[in-house]
């Protein structure tokens, strides 16, 4: 009896290669994976959830094609054969059945049990390892680096865009006897940004915070104030020396101020104000208007997206179930709560699945729903209103109001009625009928579908099959149909091959025709674009039938006569009952002609002051224009400047960013307009901000001559005769 060593050798080292070349595989996969989670997260925002399937796929993948659980133990002897000359290629010995081998072969097994038994087991499988393992090393290396350097980006660049708001564009003119100023922004608590201090009297903070300003100065003053909007003054307290004075105040709204010290003005500086958002919402999913046909499931897939500047603490449906019809109308009221945790994120995204039979709603009901969010500010905001109604099957296949008023739609639409309801016995009737039979009428119940559709098409003009449903023709079935397919494929491929290079049907393409038979019709543009949404579910319905599937043609044939029914609708004349209430009449004011307490029409003219505002701004110009060639001040000049300062600080006042830029150059043009000679670069800067304050003049309507008016008399009087 020879030994089994060498087996057992062979054997353990086949498991090391199935073990490392798994341990491989998910090397490769893990490596993949991260990579490709790293970026998703980086530029996509995803979690690591999309790690998890990235690598289940690439892992299922990359095993599928190394099949490492196929190697077998032959394989690995011919890998015994090439590494160890000593076993003299005649390891597969060992593997084969003693009663299978020669004499001299047993007599060879036996010395390759020898020389394996003598020998450790290979290290070969763990030594294919190294690679794969420093490269997912340097992969997760490489997502951890690129995770921290995105993070510290954000962290600068938040911090960055916290220092630097509110930086001016030039530099800003600080009053000499000024030797030092911090600015302290403190924002409300709901924002969750920390206090910022700058060195900058230009500031741009949020809604509601609070500022404080210290500033020292280099000799004492007797008093500072800082003017807001050159209409309210901020005293500032000063310690017992006088140098050192400091105020607060909060900030809700935009505009500009002034460091008044001792009675001197500085320059204006700009307090840009961040507004609090509410809660803006968007609903991409479903439609604002849907309706769920027959063969749909009865759901909603929800999808929304909130967005808030700071945070969002709650968020959830409002929904509105109406039922029944007429005066039995009832309406439902329900709160649905999204399915989503909600902890003062400043972006959700929700997909929702709503099932409307746990609503309690059935065919025939309306469901009205909208989103209501509130941000961590307490503001409330909702979305628009969005409509869902299934469709009800009874009402379809009523007969009630179709004899009444003055029904366009000629009889034989209603048909449309019958093959729904031959389509539906069919589906009944199939397990009790032979396949051919069923084939038979399913082809005939589309032929029947044909005949309808064709007898819609009339009259949108159309006298045969061109064009309805798709482009057949009856012609063109009738030529190439025979020995193809019943569903005239055949004939459609030649028709496609006949109009290809058609001049003609290219030119009708853009032509424009008064003679089409589309446009023969007695019906309204709107009425025809409805009529062939029709047709267009006819012939689906058609086409579904003809391939024997007529489950699949109940929810066309559903829509179709859906569409038909609101066409009949539309077409039907018919007036409204309406109620009036007149106000309740005074006898004795009755008949006296009493007319003190009755106002006449009164025509408002607002634009008397809007007209004053650009005259003076207009002057204005006119005046900065003859200063800048260098003709002399007249001397009202200087009221007319006044009052466009006036105007300007207004407009300062409520947009700073737009006009303020002017009102500075405004003070610097005043300040030299008699005794000097302004800077060309103020001059045009004023020139810009009254300009914005003008705007665009509306055209306004002059009087024709008389030459013109005799004329249009004329013309006139020449349409009267031809009538």
């Amino acid at each position: 009896m020879r030994s089994s060593e060498g087996k057992y050798w062979i054997e353990g080292l086949r498991r090391r290669w199935i073990f490392s070349d798994a341990v491989k595989a998910f090397c490769f996969a893990a490596t993949a994976a991260i990579i490709s989670a790293t970026v998703a997260m980086h530029f996509l925002g995803t979690g690591w959830k999309a790690f998890v399937l990235i690598f289940l796929l690439l892992f299922a993948g990359i095993s599928a094609w190394m099949k490492y659980w196929n190697i077998s133990s032959a394989q690995v002897s011919r890998f015994v054969d090439d590494q160890f000359p000593e076993v003299e290629q005649s390891s597969w010995l060992v593997l084969e059945p003693e009663e299978n081998l020669s004499l001299l072969q047993r007599l060879q097994a036996d010395r390759v049990n020898k020389v394996l038994s003598a020998k450790k087991i290979s290290d070969a499988p763990w030594k294919q390892l190294v690679g794969p393992v420093l490269v997912l090393v340097a992969a997760i290396a490489l997502s951890y680096g690129l995770s921290f350097i995105s993070q510290s980006n954000r962290s600068i660049t938040d911090s960055i865009t916290e220092k630097n708001a509110g930086m001016p564009v030039v530099k800003e003119n600080i009053p000499a006897e000024v030797s030092g100023f911090v600015i302290t922004i403190t924002p409300p608590a709901y924002t969750g940004k920390q206090a910022r201090s700058q060195q900058q009297f230009s500031l741009t903070a949020e809604t509601g915070s609070m500022v404080k300003w210290a500033i020292k100065t280099s000799l004492p003053v007797q008093s500072m104030v800082l003017l807001l909007n050159d209409n309210e003054s901020v005293p500032l307290k000063s310690a017992d020396n006088k140098s050192t004075w400091s105020a607060s105040r909060l900030i809700a709204k935009s505009g500009f101020y002034q460091i008044v010290l001792n009675g001197k003005k500085s320059d204006y500086y700009q307090m840009e104000v961040t507004p609090d958002l509410p809660v803006a919402i968007r609903i991409t999913n479903p439609a604002q208007h849907s309706t769920i046909d027959i063969g749909q499931p009865q759901q909603i897939d929800l999808k929304v997206l909130l967005n808030d500047d700071y945070g969002i603490t709650d968020a959830s449906i409002s929904a509105t179930m109406a039922s029944g019809k007429g005066e039995a109308v009832s309406f439902k009221e329900k709160k649905i709560a999204l399915q989503t945790n909600i902890h003062n994120q400043r972006s959700i995204q929700i997909s929702q699945r709503i099932l409307l039979r746990e609503l309690g709603m059935k065919p025939g009901d309306e469901l009205y729903f909208y989103i209501n969010a509130k941000d961590n500010h307490g503001q409330l905001s909702r979305s628009d209103t969005y409509f869902v109604s299934i469709q009800d099957t009874t009402e379809l296949m009523s007969l009630a109001g179709i004899d009444n008023g003055v029904n366009l739609v000629p009889e034989y639409f209603r048909s449309q009625r019958q093959l729904i309801m031959d389509t539906e016995k069919l589906l009944k009737e199939k397990a009790g009928m032979s396949e051919e039979e069923f084939k038979n009428k399913s082809n005939n119940l589309g032929i029947d579908q044909k005949m309808l559709r064709l007898r819609y098409g009339k009259f949108l003009g159309e006298e045969e099959e061109t064009n309805i449903g798709g482009g057949h023709a009856d012609e063109k079935e009738g030529k190439h149909a025979e020995g193809k397919d019943e569903h005239g494929h055949e004939a459609e491929q030649h028709a496609e091959a006949v109009e290809f290079g058609n001049t003609q049907a290219i030119m009708d393409q853009y032509a424009h025709k008064h003679d089409t038979s589309e446009d023969a019709t007695f019906f309204e543009p709107e009425l025809k674009a409805q009529l062939k949404a029709t047709l267009n579910e006819m012939w689906t319905a058609e086409l579904r039938l003809r391939t024997y599937e007529p489950q699949q043609a109940l929810p066309f044939e559903y829509k179709a006569l859906r569409l038909l029914k609101d066409l009949q609708q539309k077409s039907r004349a018919y007036v409204a009952k309406t109620t009036f209430k007149t106000s309740p009449i005074k006898p004795e004011k009755r008949l006296t002609g009493e007319l003190k307490e009755v106002n006449g029409v009164q025509t408002s003219r607002s634009g008397g002051a809007g007209n004053k505002s650009v005259t003076v701004l207009k002057a204005t110009l006119a005046m900065l224009e003859n200063k800048k060639e260098g003709l002399p001040a007249m001397p009202g000049d200087l009221g007319v400047l006044l009052q466009a300062q006036q105007q300007l600080s207004a407009a300062a006042s409520n947009t700073p960013a737009k006009y303020l830029d002017a009102l500075k150059s405004t003070k610097k043009v005043l300040a030299l307009w008699k005794n000097g000679n302004p800077q060309a670069r103020d001059i045009a800067a004023m020139q810009k901000g009254l300009s914005l304050l003008i705007g665009a003049e509306l055209a306004v309507p002059v009087q024709l001559s008389a030459r013109s008016s005799e004329l249009t008399k004329s013309y006139f009087k020449q349409l009267n005769r031809m009538q």
